[in-house]
């Protein structure tokens, strides 16, 4: 079991304000009030700037099509939910009870939401180049592995790149939602004109649930 003190030096930050931290890692289940949400909110813009501005200095030729793609799957919930998991987020995570038994220690949404939420912390107890500093060395290994030009298409990309190659009509998605709104499930419908099926697509994400759809669609081509 991991424990704050022990997570600050997994960060590379050791924090003057430890409460938060403490509230970074607060899910809205464990306080309705005090939760993550607001520190999420920033974080997701500080970690969208630093890694648009570390791909734009390091991919002088990408236009900006490229950019956004590359920035789309470093950014992504499952990118960053895999991140937190190995800084060892998921067992400081302040869950409530339902969370707890159903494992929202191991849910994307959580866990990406938590990682967000502890970037913002982050910046409030201390500045921009800091944050940049920490957030740059978490990705590290990523950015220098990941492919700029077959890891960023995902299965939406590739759908529609294929149905405009053949000049045909763009697929629609259409999802509904269950559970409660802690706890819901997304299930998307993929559908494209001249197609007589459709495929299906579910998840914890709506993104994710369209992804599936998309990628399920394009294997039945």
């Amino acid at each position: 079991m991991i424990n704050i003190k022990s997570l600050q030096a997994t960060l590379g930050h050791t924090f003057r304000d430890e409460k938060l931290l403490t509230l970074a890692l607060t899910h809205r289940s464990k306080q309705k009030l005090k939760n993550n949400e607001r520190l999420e909110f920033l974080g997701d813009s500080i970690l969208s700037l630093i890694i648009s501005t570390e791909i734009f200095h390091r991919h002088s030729k990408m236009h900006e099509g490229e950019l956004s793609r590359l920035r789309a799957a470093l950014v992504k919930g499952e990118t960053i939910a895999k991140i937190a998991q190995e800084l060892g987020m998921s067992e400081c995570l302040q869950l409530g009870a339902g969370e707890l038994k159903s494992g929202g220690h191991q849910r994307e949404s959580i866990l990406s939401g938590a990682f967000e939420a502890v970037i913002g912390a982050i910046y409030c107890d201390s500045d921009f180049p800091t944050v940049q500093k920490c957030v740059l060395h978490w990705y590290s290994n990523l950015i220098e592995t990941i492919d700029a030009k077959t890891d960023v298409k995902d299965a939406k990309t590739i759908l529609q790149e294929y149905l405009q190659a053949k000049k045909m009509e763009l697929p629609v998605y259409k999802f509904s939602v269950t559970g409660d709104a802690h706890q819901q499930t997304f299930t998307v419908i993929c559908s494209v004109d001249g197609f007589a099926f459709k495929t299906k697509g579910v998840s914890t994400n709506r993104k994710k649930a369209e992804q599936i759809a998309a990628k399920l669609f394009l294997g039945k081509l």
